[in-house]
């Protein structure tokens, strides 16, 4: 593994490998992404190994993105986020993944302040939007 940076998906039962999937169709190859799954067997101190055991193998300035805030994903993602100094950011979508991928393709580098703001950008009243639009149109 060369020194760029990573990304780690800490998700509840595999999902975050269906986002990569469609990450992969606008970008192509991202080697640099993997996960680690929450599945329903497994205990806190096993999930809590197997992250660990990823999260050390982390290079500098890589990125941990978790499902949903207050969950054992993110709580672990924390902890060990906290012990690494690596950025861990809950509430993963398809555009904060994107974003995060984009700068690892084409800058070699994570802005984690811009990948946390394309999550946030990322939700919207759809319905709401488009009527807004149309009015500026008008």
């Amino acid at each position: 593994m060369d020194n760029k940076p990573q990304i780690l998906l800490l998700t509840h039962g595999g999902w975050g490998m269906s986002l990569v999937k469609g990450v992969r169709m606008i970008l192509g190859a991202v080697d640099f992404v993997s996960e680690v799954p929450l599945l329903p067997e497994m205990t806190l101190p096993e999930y809590l190994g197997k992250v660990k055991a990823e999260v050390e193998k982390l290079p500098e300035g890589s990125i941990i993105l978790t499902d949903v805030f207050g969950g054992t994903t993110t709580n672990v993602g924390a902890k060990l986020g906290r012990d690494f100094h690596i950025k861990v950011y809950s509430g993963l979508n398809a555009p904060m993944l994107l974003e995060a991928c984009s700068q690892i393709t084409f800058t070699g580098t994570v802005n984690c302040d811009a990948v946390l703001q394309s999550g946030k950008d990322a939700v919207k009243d759809v319905i709401e939007e488009v009527e807004q639009s149309l009015k500026k149109e008008r």
